[in-house]
């Protein structure tokens, strides 16, 4: 992996990665922490239970530097957390050096966007132009439209006369390149209240210290605020870390925890063995070992529902719904039942539920209903200016009008009405609302002010399942312009189709973490995707549809009145 060098900094990638690989054949690795072995004078190398990367190295304060040389170094040595940001310490005074928090969070800044400024004798200020904040959980927020930020810096002459900072805030700054080097996004995962699905919560943690950071924050912490309510998590007090050390040996992680797992039934231990090696996998752990006092403890995995689609675009002609294939996507697979109770309706909006008996759909007069494959259709409401209905796992489908983004409205199976109070708080406008395939989620694309942007918030249910209001919301992304289709990707990924200066685009992106922005075709209308690579399609308002091509889109089939939407695949 190539990595641009900055000043204050070498990296040394590829030599390091030799001497490193050397070194593990005779050495015991312990994911999450330093490893003891040096590489270079005193370096340390990145230890298992990561998923690798670049490491930076930063320089140390050289002799006689002046005030600005301190502090810009202090900020380059943010990029090495090895020895718990040893070499930034290295800029600090007294017991500045002790106290001073690196893991209190990151200030992502766009690379260039920064400069240094002297305001008295000692004073000096950093100005960074933020694209995100990670706060001290690792949880990760765009930073939009905010302005400049300032960070101030206080420094006296120590006793040998060299220059060292004495007042700093915690945490660490990086531009976006080199946060992404040093810290990668995991998944931490819970499970919906049913104990039917998982459900990620992205955290950003430095790729050096992956599998402590995720099993700290799995185990110790919880959801991120904004899911609080709406997941469930296996992990109780009494059953907590005993240590925070994650060992790693031959990718078989060892998590040790408090006495009071020794009395959780098996069901619970099974719970939490599904939430730990799914959290760990991507850091290329193949195995954990929960245990007590040493001694292992009998846990499976769960069997969990997934969320994946049907790999083929869900399409209404003038004469069909189904399932569409060929190379013209000419012909359509009919669903039992569905298929033909959807062609008693005008619809311009469909989406389908994962057991393909039930489809929400908005209809040419703006009217939305519930359309069963026993031929049934349920008119549920007829509110001016609805967006496109969504239906979520227990059967409610959500409404709500683009003018009234707090009137949101989940209707039951039979058609009850269930209110949900105080929705989307602060939004004047609505453009598209979706539900996540596991219902826990509820995303949307929201007028706040003057800028367009994705929202989304915890769904909150009783015990019944019913949902009672929706959690606090996060902001995911800030839009170039108004958007006008949204939707679920996978657990975890947002498209939202949007436009600026008449430029149409499609945003990739990821929850609590960063998009990816493509043209489109000019007047699409709406978007459907899949939990597969390229499985994006578009369809326009000429009725055509095209699927992703890598960087490209290629027109797949004509004559498409609605492009539906899937959530879910029967079991």
């Amino acid at each position: 992996m190539r990595a641009e060098v900055q000043p204050g900094s070498r990296v040394r990638a590829a030599a390091t990665t030799v001497i490193a690989a050397l070194l593990l054949i005779v050495l015991t690795a312990c994911g999450g922490l330093p490893t003891s072995g040096p590489v270079n004078a005193g370096k340390s190398i990145p230890d298992a239970g990561t998923n690798g990367g670049v490491v930076f190295f930063p320089d140390k304060p050289s002799p006689d530097a002046t005030p600005e040389q301190i502090v810009e170094g202090f900020i380059a040595a943010g990029s090495g957390p090895t020895d718990n940001w040893g070499t930034a310490r290295e800029f600090l005074a007294g017991d500045l050096r002790s106290t001073w928090n690196p893991r209190a969070g990151v200030t992502v800044y766009r690379p260039g966007d920064r400069a240094l400024r002297q305001v008295s004798e000692g004073e000096y200020v950093l100005s960074v132009t933020p694209v995100a904040t990670v706060d001290e959980a690792g949880d990760l927020a765009v930073a939009g439209d905010a302005g400049d930020i300032s960070l101030p810096f206080t420094l006296a002459r120590q006793d040998d006369g060299q220059w060292r900072i004495t007042k700093a805030p915690d945490g660490v700054v990086l531009d976006r390149n080199r946060f992404e080097r040093v810290y990668s996004s995991y998944d931490l995962q819970f499970f919906d209240p049913s104990w039917t699905y998982l459900v990620p919560d992205t955290r950003w943690f430095p790729m050096q210290y992956a599998a402590t950071s995720i099993a700290e924050a799995l185990v110790n912490g919880g959801p991120s605020t904004w899911l609080e309510g709406a997941v469930s998590t296996a992990f109780v007090d009494g059953a907590r870390l005993a240590q925070v050390a994650v060992p790693v040996r031959s990718n078989v992680a060892s998590v040790s925890l408090q006495e009071g797992a020794r009395a959780l039934g098996r069901e619970a231990l099974s719970r939490m063995q599904t939430q730990l090696e799914t959290s760990l996998a991507p850091t290329g752990i193949d195995q954990v070992d929960m245990l007590v006092d040493e001694q292992p403890l009998a846990a499976d995995t769960v069997t969990v529902r997934q969320t994946r689609i049907d790999s083929r675009p869900l399409v209404r002609t003038a004469d069909a719904f189904g399932f569409a294939s060929g190379a013209s996507g000419g012909s359509i697979e009919e669903l039992p039942g569905l298929s033909s109770a959807l062609l008693q309706v005008a619809a311009a909006d469909i989406e389908m539920n994962a057991d393909r008996t039930v489809a929400a759909v908005r209809d040419t007069t703006g009217a939305v209903s519930e359309v069963g494959s026993d031929g049934t259709v349920t008119w549920l409401d007829a509110r001016p200016g609805l967006v496109a209905p969504s239906v979520d796992p227990g059967g409610y489908i959500w409404s709500v009008p683009a003018g009234a983004p707090s009137a949101v409205v989940a209707f039951g199976p039979g058609g009850t009405e269930v209110l949900l109070p105080d929705a989307w708080p602060a939004a004047s406008q609505l453009a598209a609302q979706r539900i996540s395939r596991d219902g826990t989620r509820l995303a949307a694309i929201v007028r706040d002010g003057e800028r367009w942007a994705i929202w989304v918030a915890g769904v909150l249910r009783d015990r019944d399942g019913v949902p009672t209001g929706l959690g606090a919301t996060k902001v995911i992304a800030v839009l170039p312009g108004p958007g006008t289709a949204l939707t679920w990707l996978d657990s975890s990924t947002l498209a939202a189709v949007t436009s600026s200066q008449d430029t149409p685009s499609l945003l990739t992106q990821k929850l609590g973490g960063f998009g990816d922005t493509q043209r489109i075709p000019e007047a699409v209308t709406s978007v459907a995707g899949g939990t597969q690579s390229g499985a994006v399609r578009v369809r326009d308002a000429a009725g055509e549809l095209y699927s992703q091509q890598g960087s490209n889109w290629q027109n797949v089939a004509s004559g498409i009145v609605v492009l539906a939407v899937q959530q879910g695949s029967p079991r």
